[in-house]
């Protein structure tokens, strides 16, 4: 119904509900319901403080049923910067009103107030200015892009222009399907005020030497293969050089894949934990049905029963090409694929 998936690599449920009070209950349980989360009512088991400090690195979207100023009490301590907090929303108990109040555009808030609104008839009351004026945002506009943004500081640059009737110019890698947004232009020379590439050296300054909005599509998964016993250490060090290599941004990696051989090994999963990144586990079988051209090891095949490991996994995961081939070192191998991606100039609820 959000238009958003609410959940983890694993099925796990990521947004959470709050009531303050028994009436706020019934609504708070038909919110998780049609949107996917969980409900509890404060005090059951934990206590709001409890569950706030429980629920909120841990989620992608809260919901407060109840009233304003105690759910940003609550939240207060734990609110770090836009790139990293979830969508929190408030909803007071009779369902008149959905209030974003953190993460409005990056986390989502501002689309979660209005799914909250098509369940229960709450009004969205939008604060933010590219909303209430009406203008392209261009952090929503990421966000729906499944784009991660590596200058976050220059959103407001872009956002104060547009909002005062200017123009901003941006350049792709990719075409963009769909009408222009008002005040925006595509620029096909490459200087730009906003560039979206995967690769780290493209389009970095404009030519009067200020920094470009630089976003960056989520779309490269890794190929890992390892030596048993391999730490995160190494692997990371193994994902720099790969980056390096190949030119890659690292905010475009989302994820890392492997053989089943390999599902258990702590510095692997350790890896993905600290990037929040699914791990995909294929069996041998399953690699070895991979379409493409790979390296091929005789003794990675003797040892996994399969000629390559990282590149076929990596191709497997992303349903795409290869971007980097097989590079090896202190005990890993790993390489680069690319999920299929397309552009739209869609950045709000059609």
């Amino acid at each position: 119904m959000t238009g958003e998936d609410y959940t983890d690599a694993g099925g796990r449920r990521k947004l959470f509900c709050l009531a303050f009070t028994g009436k706020g209950k019934l609504l708070a349980d038909r919110l998780a319901s049609a949107l996917g989360g969980e409900a509890m009512r404060c005090g059951d088991s934990l206590g709001l403080r409890e569950w706030t400090a429980d629920r909120f690195s841990a989620s992608r979207a809260l919901i407060f049923v109840g009233a304003a100023g105690i759910a940003v009490r609550a939240i207060a301590p734990y609110v770090k910067d836009k790139t990293a907090d979830p969508a929190v929303v408030v909803v007071d108990e009779e369902g008149r009103f959905a209030i974003p109040i953190l993460s409005g555009h990056l986390g989502g808030a501002n689309d979660l107030a209005r799914a909250v609104s098509r369940v229960c008839g709450a009004v969205p009351v939008l604060t933010t200015a590219t909303d209430v004026n009406g203008v392209f945002a261009v952090d929503e506009w990421a966000r729906r892009q499944n784009c991660a943004i590596v200058n976050t500081g220059k959103i407001k640059e872009i956002s104060g222009r547009l909002l005062a009737g200017g123009t901003a110019r941006v350049c792709s890698d990719w075409p963009v399907a769909g009408a222009l947004p008002p005040g925006i232009q595509i620029s096909e020379e490459g200087d730009c005020d906003v560039r979206v590439s995967l690769r780290t050296k493209t389009g970095e300054t404009r030519a009067d030497g200020k920094d470009v909005l630089r976003l960056v599509p989520r779309i490269a998964v890794l190929g890992v293969g390892c030596k048993r016993g391999v730490s995160q250490e190494a692997i990371e060090e193994a994902m720099a050089a790969v980056l390096t290599e190949s030119g890659l941004c690292e905010q475009a990696a989302c994820g890392a894949a492997t053989i089943d051989l390999k599902k258990n090994e702590p510095g692997l999963q350790a890896f993905c934990a600290v990037h929040r990144w699914p791990l995909y586990i294929y069996s041998a079988e399953q690699l070895r049905e991979t379409a493409g051209s790979f390296a091929s090891s005789a003794f990675v095949e003797q040892v996994a029963g399969v000629d390559n490991v990282c590149e076929r996994a990596a191709v497997l995961a992303a349903g795409g090409p290869l971007w980097q081939k097989k590079r090896t070192g202190n005990g890993v191998a790993m390489a680069v694929a690319l999920r299929p991606y397309e552009l739209t100039w869609r950045w709000q609820d059609e």
